[in-house]
Order: C-alpha cells, then sequence, then structure tokens
C-alpha cells in the first residue's frame, strides 16, 4: 500500500515541475515583452497580454510596494506613454546639452521662433503658444482670424514668430536653412530692437518618422501640396531639376501609398532630418556635389548639431513632458495641461509588416535623428525632475531646521529655573495628554508647528524614491 502512494505521489511530481517552469517562462515573456517593445501602439496584443497579467499578479501583493506602484502610475510624466518600461540612455550628452534653461525676457527684445515640421502636431503646439500661455499681456485672437497679436508688455512688438502670430513670413513651412538667414531681417524691418543682437530662441516638435510620414500621405491624398514652399537656400530656390514634383496637375490627391513610396523626389522622405539641418553644407538641393549616403550622413550630423543647439524641442508622443520641458526652459506656464491624443488618422491605417519596412528603409536618416532626440528628451526630463526634487528636498530640510529650532526656543522657555536641560529631555519623553497639560494653555502650538513630514527621514521619503526609479526610465 506504502510503495503504491509513494509511486503515485511522486508520478505527480514531474507535472507539478513543468507548470513551475512554464510560469516561470511566462512571467519572463511578459517582462521581455514590456522592455523590448515599450511603445503600446506598436505591439497592442502584446501589451494587453502583459497588462492582463499583471493586473492579475496585483492583486496579491499590498502594502507599500502597492503604494509605491500606485505612486508611480498616478505620476502623468511616467504613465504617458501608457508603459512602464526602464529607459537606458544610449549616447553622451554635456551638461550644457541637458540642463537647458534659457533667461527669456518678454519685456526685452528675445524672440522663441517655432520651425513648424509638415505632421508633427505641430499646428496644435503652435496654438497651445498663442492661446494656452498665462502672459502679463496674453495674445489677442479673433474669430475667423488666422493670426493673433502676440505683443510684449508695454511694447506693440511681437515676442513670438510662428504660423499663428507672424504667418509663414519666411515661406510655407520654412527649414532651419530658411529661418535662420531670413528671421532676423524680417524681425529687424519690423521693429528696431533696443539692444543688438536680439536673441532668438529656435523651438521645434519632433514625431515618430513612420507615424509622420504615413500622416504626411493621408495630407497629401486628401489635396495638400505645399507648394507655396520657397525651399531658400544660398539666396535662391531650386530650379525644377533640382527638385522635380513627384505629380503632374495641381496637386496629388488620391495617390495610393505605393506613389508615394515610389516617387524618388518625395521631400517627405527625411523630411524632419533635412528640414533640421543647414543644407547650404551639402550644396543646398544640388544632389550631384556628393554621393547620397555622403550627403545624408553630413546632414544628419548638421541636424543633431542644430537640435541640441536649439532652446527647447518636444516630441509628439510625449505631450505632458513637452509642456514640463517648455515652461522649465523659458520660465511659462501653460493655463491647460496637454493631452495626448493617440487616435490620428495615421494611427487608423493598417500598414503590413512589408510596407512598413520600406517606410523604415526611406526614412532611415529620420529614424536615427527621433532615436537620438528621443534621447536627449528624455535625458533632459529626467535631470530636470531631479533637479526640480532636489531642491524640494532641499525646501523641506530648511523647513525642519527652522521649525526644529522653534521648538527648542520654545522647550527651552518652558526649563523650570531649577531642571537642566539634560533633566528636561528626560522628562520630555510624556504622553500626548501630558504635554498639553504642560503646556498651561498654549497646548497644541509645538504640534502643529510640525508638518505631515516631520517624522519621516529626510532620505527616505516618497519622493526620494520616485526621483531614484525615474533615473532609470
Amino acid at each position: 500500500m506504502d510503495d503504491r502512494s509513494s509511486s503515485s505521489s511522486s508520478s505527480s511530481s514531474p507535472p507539478h515541475r513543468l507548470l513551475i517552469v512554464l510560469l516561470m517562462v511566462l512571467l519572463f515573456g511578459v517582462i521581455m515583452i514590456q522592455y523590448v517593445c515599450p511603445s503600446r501602439s506598436e505591439c497592442q496584443v502584446l501589451h494587453h497580454l502583459g497588462s492582463w497579467f499583471k493586473d492579475g499578479s496585483a492583486t496579491g501583493s499590498r502594502g507599500r510596494g502597492s503604494d509605491i506602484q500606485d505612486r508611480l502610475q498616478k505620476d502623468p510624466y511616467i504613465a504617458e506613454d501608457g508603459a512602464l518600461v526602464r529607459f537606458v540612455p544610449r549616447f553622451n550628452f554635456t551638461k550644457a546639452d541637458l540642463n537647458r534653461v534659457v533667461d527669456f525676457n518678454i519685456k526685452g527684445d528675445d524672440v522663441i521662433v517655432f520651425l513648424h515640421i509638415q505632421k508633427t502636431g505641430g499646428t496644435t503646439f503652435g496654438r497651445h503658444l498663442v492661446r494656452n500661455i498665462q502672459l502679463e499681456r496674453p495674445c489677442e485672437c479673433h474669430a475667423g482670424q488666422k493670426k493673433c497679436t502676440c505683443y510684449r508688455p508695454g511694447k506693440k512688438e511681437t515676442w513670438l514668430f510662428s504660423r499663428f502670430s507672424t504667418g509663414w513670413s519666411c515661406g510655407l513651412h520654412a527649414d532651419w536653412t530658411e529661418l535662420t538667414s531670413c528671421v532676423p531681417s524680417r524681425m529687424d524691418s519690423r521693429e528696431v530692437p533696443e539692444n543688438l543682437p536680439r536673441n532668438y530662441y529656435y523651438i521645434t516638435i519632433l514625431r515618430d518618422p513612420v507615424s509622420r510620414y504615413l500622416s504626411e500621405w493621408r495630407h497629401v491624398q486628401r489635396g495638400a501640396t505645399w507648394k507655396a514652399s520657397l525651399h531658400v537656400c544660398d539666396g535662391r530656390s531650386p530650379t525644377l531639376s533640382e527638385l522635380p514634383s513627384c505629380y503632374l496637375g495641381d496637386d496629388w490627391s488620391g495617390c495610393s501609398l505605393q506613389e508615394f513610396m515610389d516617387c524618388p523626389y518625395n521631400l517627405a522622405n527625411n523630411r524632419q532630418t533635412r528640414m533640421l539641418a543647414d543644407l547650404s553644407l551639402v550644396g543646398c538641393y544640388n544632389v550631384s556635389a556628393m554621393s547620397e549616403e555622403e550627403r545624408w550622413a553630413v546632414l544628419l550630423e548638421s541636424a543633431k548639431r542644430n537640435l541640441r543647439g536649439m532652446a527647447f524641442f518636444g516630441l509628439t508622443e510625449y505631450q505632458r513632458k513637452t509642456q514640463y520641458l517648455f515652461e522649465r526652459t523659458f520660465n511659462l506656464e501653460f493655463i491647460a495641461p496637454f493631452t495626448q491624443l493617440n487616435g490620428t488618422r495615421a494611427s487608423s491605417v493598417d500598414v503590413p509588416s512589408e510596407t512598413q519596412r520600406r517606410i523604415l528603409q526611406l526614412n532611415r536618416w529620420d529614424v536615427e535623428l527621433y532615436e537620438y532626440a528621443r534621447d536627449l528628451f528624455l535625458q533632459r526630463f529626467q535631470v530636470a525632475r531631479q533637479h526640480e526634487r532636489r531642491q524640494a528636498r532641499e525646501r523641506r530640510q530648511q523647513e525642519r531646521r527652522r521649525l526644529r529650532g522653534r521648538l527648542i526656543t520654545k522647550q527651552g522657555r518652558q526649563l523650570k529655573p531649577t531642571e537642566t536641560p539634560r533633566q528636561h529631555d528626560r522628562h520630555s519623553v510624556v504622553t500626548e495628554e501630558q504635554q498639553r497639560r504642560k503646556a498651561d494653555g498654549d497646548s497644541g502650538e509645538s504640534e502643529k508647528l510640525l508638518p505631515y513630514w516631520w517624522d519621516q527621514d529626510e532620505n527616505g521619503t516618497m519622493e526620494d524614491y520616485i526621483d531614484n526609479v525615474e533615473q532609470w526610465w
């Protein structure tokens, strides 16, 4: 009888061990899903599986770990992209690149210049600039008018050079090459600055290259052309042979995605790299000046350099972080928070994997630029948040020292004439009711002096923990 029971128990052991192994493999797979595939839009099915598993396992966890997780999820900056993923920096930047705060003087002669790249969410951001910033003298925007008047306090001079303030003064969707040569002369012809040279702070918004490319295709499909763009470089626009058109007629409406990808002159290809680079370095639109590989390598390095030197840039995929960094950079505040809209026309396009690979290949320089920009953007955000937390921690420590001094002074006044400080310290360990009786009508004052964080360790608060966690996001 014993032999049979022992043999049956031993025969049931392997299935139990197999089940444990399967559970461990599943757990490892979920972790890898969250790490390898951080963007919910790229791996929706896998993320649904990961979130289901996390939700199921979370029901069994309680206590401090659960509280920390709640705090992380409630943080609008961490939870913005919908995936709790560790951010591991890939590029090394200098402190000057990461600590980006400018002394923007809106009452002086400083000007913010917005470089608006097509289909990056620039229209929404441009409206934020003229309608959503808390200003001493807000921009005046009237219904039916495309432009707003953004004057400085006490002056009839504009502080913002953008589509919704000055219009397309340097051409439709002017790029870096055009703006840097056009804006100073345009501004000085409108207004004579009190101090020369005037400070120009360039800003822009970037977007995931595949999403941006698909969005531009849909926009062109509906009839957009941007034929009014000047593409001025080294004082002239390109000839028709230097920049041929992809279509005959007035527009390219109704074009298929295949037709859009097949045009070798399509400016949608690597648009962000081209628009942020100094085109004069490669002979402008004269593609015969050097090989295509060499040309784009020069443009990419130029775009990276200009991006680092810009006062600010944001990413469409990180609206709240974009808002936070802009406010911190310029010491300005928006009235209403930015919102993350994931349901765009581009996201509704069902693109086969082979077509996605083709788009990635057509935009390989934009892909590299965006990865570089995303790394710099998140490192800037990380540094800014750590600095903010450090300042808050220092303020708490100063407040503790101030309150501690007041409390010691109050206790000193309560010492009996024959009582030494050491005796007083021994007797001070009494109940709350005894403290009230000893206070003689001044009860609770010392208790009210102490805020909720008084008894917390100065180096172990929840904010400090989240700060440490964020160093990896």
